[in-house]
């Protein structure tokens, strides 16, 4: 049986996937959690095939989970779960050590497909994300400013945009908050901007932030 833990902080979410992944007879949902730390301590726990995890929970997003899940386990499979576009995160997620990602709106059988697959020890992505990653790698040039992000300045970025403090970011991600202040003097170079609420706008615009 392939065992999953589904991470999702909406109930009714948790519940839609329980019972599609119930129905596959070679499927459980072995656990449930309501937000990252909740599925953190689920991972260092029990052993589970595959995490299906949402990108937007609250106290600790799914990108920050991610990190630790593969501190903890780094063989864990990841399957990260969103409403935003693929394109925008994919290949971001897939440089912190998620093995894929998939948009909310698949259909069910796209899931459980990618769940399969992602528990055989493989990766998976939609067919329009694996073609929006291989534009982007033919490409000498990013097509969007946050794509030449390093994976810790996206971190820093998306907490930025998101209106977090330099303290509070240095907390979640283990930093001195000089340190964090040097990061953000990074990311707005890269992306040629002058202030964090430059960075909540881009972020906003491109879909990276609700």
């Amino acid at each position: 049986m392939i065992r999953v833990l589904i991470a999702d902080d909406h109930a009714i979410v948790r519940s839609g996937f329980k019972e599609f992944v119930a129905d596959e007879p070679d499927m459980e949902v072995a656990a449930e959690a309501a937000n990252g730390e909740q599925t953190i301590a689920l991972v260092r726990e029990q052993s589970f095939d595959v995490v299906l995890l949402d990108i937007g929970m609250p106290d600790k997003n799914g990108i920050d989970t991610l990190r630790v899940i593969k501190q903890i386990r780094p063989e864990q499979g990841v399957l990260m779960l969103s409403g935003y576009p693929e394109s925008q995160y994919a290949l971001n997620l897939l440089k912190a050590g998620a093995s894929g990602y998939i948009s909310k709106d698949a259909a069910p059988d796209e899931i459980v497909r990618a769940i399969r697959t992602v528990a055989r020890g493989h990766r998976y992505l939609s067919e329009s994300a694996a073609d929006a990653l291989a534009q982007k790698l033919t490409k000498p040039e990013h097509d969007m400013p946050h794509e030449g992000l390093s994976e810790r300045e996206f971190q820093v970025f998306c907490k930025l945009a998101a209106g977090q403090l330099p303290t509070e970011i240095a907390d979640d991600l283990n930093l001195s908050v000089k340190t964090v202040s040097t990061y953000r003097t990074r990311v707005l170079e890269k992306m040629g901007m002058t202030s964090n609420a430059d960075l909540t706008y881009y972020a906003v615009k491109n879909g990276l932030l609700e």
